[in-house]
Formats: C-alpha cells, structure tokens, sequence
C-alpha cells in the first residue's frame, strides 16, 4: 500500500474519498482496498460501491456472491439504491437466505448465480425501496407483482406502483406500465396511452421499448402502418442485442420492407438473432442460402441453418433439412436421415411432411423399422377426414398395404375413390384396385377408365397398366398395336418393363408383325438394365441364333445371371447348352 493510501485507511471517510479517485483513474486493486475500509466501518456508500464494482462491468473481476454480500449490508441498514441491485439480484436467481458479512451466496467459491429466482426475497427489498420514495424500487416491485408465483401476484397493485415509477420519469416504470396498459387495451384511448408509455420508455433508449414500437409500428396497433419507423425501433434493439429485434430487422432489410432491399445486411442480422438461438431467423438464413439470389444457391450452408433452426423445433426447417437429405442437395443423400426430420415436422403438424414421408415409405426408400412406432396413419387419416386429398389418398394406401394399420382393402378403396378426384396418383391406385379386385368387385371397363386418365398426365406406371390393358382387351378392345406404341413411348423414357415387354411384343404371337432382330435388341436392353426375365429370354435368342449368328458364351453369361436372380427356367437352358458342348457323362474319380 502506497503512503498516501496507507494515511487514507487511518479514516475511514477518508478512504472512501481516495478510493473513489483510484476506482475513476481505473486503479481498482488499490481501490478496492480502500473500499473494504471504509466498508467493515460501516459507511453504506462504500459498501454499495463494492457490490457495484464486483458485478459484471464494475472494475473488479465479476463474483456474484460478493456483490450481493456487500449490497446487503448497505441494504439492511436502509441504503435504497443497494435495495434495489439485492433485489435484481434475488429476481436473476439467488436463493431465499440470510445473509451476514460471512454468509456464502452461491456455495463453495460460485460466481454464477443460480438460475430460479427468488421472488419472495426480492419482494422483500423490492417493496423496502419502493416504499422510500424509489422509481426503481417500484418499478422492480410491480415487476415481482407482475410475474412472481401465483400467491406474490397482485396485478392491481403492480400497475399501481409502475404508475408511481412512470411519475417519476423512470424508464422501466413507463415500460412496465405501457406493457400492463397494452395488455387491457380494449379501446383506441387504451391502446394509445400505452403507446405513449413506450415511447417515454424509448427516449431512454430502453430496447424492449423500441422493440414493442416496432411491432406497433409494423402491426399497425392502434396507428397507421408505417414500416420504416418500424425498422428504425427494430435497429435500435437490434443493435441492444434483442434477438426478436435482431429477426424482425432481417427479414424487413431482406423483403426491402420499409426501406430499399438489403439482403446482405438483413442475412447479418438474420444470423445474429440465429445465433442466439431465434429458429425463425435461422430457418429464414438458410431460405436465403437455398434460394441463392445475387449469388447462386448454397445447400451445405442452407442444411447448417436449417439443422439449427429443426433442432429448435421449427417444424418447417425439419421439413426442409429432411428434403435436402432426400435430394441430396448440400449433403449426402440419405433417405433415413431424410425420414428422421420429416417425422418430426409431422410429429409437429406439417402434413405436407407426413405426405412426402408416408411416399418415401411407400417407395421402400426408408426402411419400415426405423419409423416404427410412428402413428403415420393418424396424420394421414386426421388430413383425410379434413378434406385433404394428399391425405386421403396417403391413408388410403397405408389401409390398401398394411401400413402402421391393419390392412383393409375395402376403406382403401374408399379414400383411394375420394382422392382419385384430383390426385393422379389416387387415379392409378383405384384403377389398380379395380382391375385387380382388391376391396372392390372386378371392373375392368372402369379400372381402364381411371387409369387412362392417370395415363392422360404422363404418369408412366398408369401408361404401362394402360398398355398392359390394352395388350389383354381389359375393360377396352383388345388393341396390340396401341399398346406398343405406348409400351415405346415409356421405354424411350427408361422404362425396364416397357422394354420386355417390347421384346415379348415384336417376338411373334400377337397382332404386329413379328420382327425378332427388333424383340432381341429390346431385351438386350432391359437385360442391361438387371430385368430377370428379360436376361433369360436374351440368353435365348442368343444360343438359338434367333435374331442373328448364336453366341453360345454371350447366353451362357445371361442364362446364368437369370439364374442368380431365381429364373429357374434358366436352369434347363444351362444344361440343355452343357449337354451339346460335353455329351460323354463324365466318370467320377476311380471308376
């Protein structure tokens, strides 16, 4: 300790001038010393300017325990201003004790406060400073009157004493109040008084007051809209750190609302608030990196945010981030993971999730086990019963295969004849129940009708069923050279079964002119494409030379690849091919 300092200490009055000096040129260590001085003697000035310097941003090292130590002492012997920090304090989470010079706070050595608050304590010293004439003690007192348990709580009092505060000038009393008024505001007059308890409150530059502005401003509560005070309130609790604020100010900047667009600053403020912790925000960043604009989309960042934004809860990021997952867009394509956020936009209420989830299971793409215990039937079905036809139709096939409910054909039929009204799927399906017989009686001439409307749309599985019906003169006459010309237009498209059956078509036998060359390169081509059948009748017109010149090695390799597939008919070709090329029986070792 430096002379002068050691004299200051000799007077406790004195110490606390000098340690006043020290803590304002920045010398907290020797200040605090002389602090502790004047404080053990009892001066309530000293004491509070301990508490003060031990909270976050006061000179010493941040220490809660501390703090409210010192705050005590000066509060207990009627210093208001350290009433008012004990009882933020208790509010921010410390525990209902009493507290002497030696009493620990937070335990062994804390320096975090506990996360419950303390509302009867807080109550306590709350009310001791509102009653001496303090804005903030009443402000803190109606605010413990306000959201305090349900024994602590008095409304009518609260306004009361944020009534005092406002009086006063205090900006949290004018906030409080203006919060207290909004809330009852039935009338024009209701809604305008509150409004003006904000903008006390703003002048102040209170930020959960701007923020409240911005949302009077935008919402056009009890004034015009007007977007660009909005965003000015919105920016200047933006820049306070009020994540909402943060939100809304992003996506005004990104929409050019209230101002010219700026997608750039909107996407920063937009990851601020994502940052800590707004899902909205976050679901709003990654939209902004999956639809691209000046530069092009960027998936992998899109999936980040969405992930942050589903993880939150925000059913549809999980809708988005699961359809990444299917597609493969800025992450590995993984339809189980896909499976996994889709379930959860579900669970949550996104039908149109449970739909694109429900035709993922129906695609055998998602394993039946991983989405076990899942009442997908219930999403489906609740859809259904409002009038949904992605619905209907869903409900209809989980009834038709025995999905997550007892198969029965005829509901499904049912659900699958409502949704057949607009869904071309539906269309198909009931078409294929018709011809089929599957909880309906056979009727061939209206299964063709819907599928050929199905047809009509492109749907390639509805132009094979149609060809099909057409090749048998099912529910229409019998019509081979149309079915060709379909079975060709879908085979050009990719269509493996399309392809067989062109070979099948031009191998002879039916109403177009026989063209084995033509049926030979058609199931050469569905054989490539791994059609079993078709790599059996392929190993057949090559070891018999039917389309050209045999190649008995090019069949044994089809044959057998057939084979591996379950063709068993491949089996008597094989040895058919065997018995020509080897037909001595060979003798077995050690005849």
């Amino acid at each position: 300790m430096s002379a002068i300092d050691r004299i200051a200490s000799l007077s406790p009055k004195r110490a606390l001038r000098r340690a006043d000096d020290l803590a304002g040129a920045g010398e907290w260590a020797r200040a605090a010393r002389l602090y502790v001085v004047a404080a053990d003697a009892g001066l309530v000035e000293a004491q509070h300017a301990l508490g003060t310097a031990y909270m976050p941003g006061g000179g010493l090292t941040p220490n809660p325990r501390e703090a409210a130590r010192w705050f005590l002492r000066a509060a207990e012997a009627g210093h208001v201003e350290s009433q008012c920090r004990l009882a933020g304090l208790f509010i921010h989470g410390l525990q209902n004790r009493r507290f002497d010079a030696n009493s620990a706070l937070f335990g062994d050595g804390g320096t975090t406060a506990e996360t419950e608050a303390d509302y009867p304590s807080a109550l306590i010293w709350a009310r001791r400073a509102a009653e001496a004439g303090s804005a903030d003690g009443q402000a803190l007192l109606a605010y413990v009157l306000t959201h305090g348990p349900e024994g602590i709580r008095d409304p009518d009092a609260a306004e009361l004493w944020y009534r005092k505060s406002a009086a006063q000038k205090w900006p949290q009393g004018h906030l409080g109040l203006g919060m207290i008024l909004m809330r009852g505001a039935d009338t024009a007059e209701k809604t305008v008084a509150a409004r003006h308890e904000f903008e006390e409150a703003a002048k102040a530059d209170l930020p959960t007051a701007h923020y409240l502005l911005g949302v009077i401003h935008e919402q056009a509560v009890g004034v015009l809209p007007d977007p660009a005070k909005a965003l000015t309130h919105y920016r200047n609790a933006a820049i306070h750190g009020i994540r909402n604020a943060q939100a809304k100010l992003g996506a005004m900047l990104l929409a050019g609302h209230g101002c010219a667009p700026d997608p750039v600053e909107g996407e920063s403020w937009l990851r601020r608030a994502a940052i800590a912790g707004d899902p909205e925000a976050a679901a709003l960043v990654a939209d902004v990196y999956a639809r691209g604009g000046h530069l092009p989309p960027n998936y992998a960042e899109a999936a980040i945010w969405f992930r942050v934004a589903a993880e939150a809860g925000h059913r549809v990021a999980a809708r988005a981030l699961g359809m990444l997952y299917l597609t493969g867009a800025g992450v590995a394509r993984d339809s189980e993971e896909a499976a996994k956020w889709l379930a959860r936009a579900a669970e949550q209420g996104d039908t149109a999730a449970g739909a694109d989830l429900g035709n993922l299971i129906l695609k055998g793409e998602v394993r039946q086990s991983s989405v076990d215990g899942l009442p997908i039937h219930e999403w489906f079905e609740r859809a259904a019963e409002s009038g949904d036809l992605i619905g209907a139709f869903n409900f209809g096939v989980c009834l038709a295969e025995g999905i997550g409910v007892k198969r029965d054909e005829a509901r499904a039929a049912i659900w699958l004849r409502r949704a057949a009204e607009g869904i071309v799927n539906a269309q198909f399906w009931y078409g294929r129940l018709l011809r089929e017989g599957r909880g309906v009686p056979v009727d061939f001439v209206e299964a063709y009708r819907w599928v050929s409307t199905a047809a009509a749309t492109g749907m390639v599985e509805a132009l094979a069923l149609q060809a099909e019906m057409k090749l048998h003169g099912q529910g229409c006459p019998r019509d081979h050279a149309g079915a060709r010309d379909i079975f060709l237009q879908i085979a050009q498209a990719g269509h493996v079964g399309a392809m067989f059956a062109l070979g099948a078509l031009h191998g002879g036998g039916h109403d177009i002119p026989t063209d084995r060359v033509a049926a030979q390169e058609w199931f050469a081509k569905a054989a490539a494409l791994n059609h079993p059948v078709a790599q059996l009748m392929l190993g057949r017109y090559l070891r018999k030379g039917l389309a050209g010149p045999a190649d008995v090695v090019a069949a044994t390799q089809w044959l057998n690849r057939a084979l591996a597939q379950g063709v068993d008919e491949a089996r008597v070709d094989l040895a058919e091919i065997a018995q020509q090329h080897d037909p001595q029986p060979r003798q077995a070792a050690g005849d």
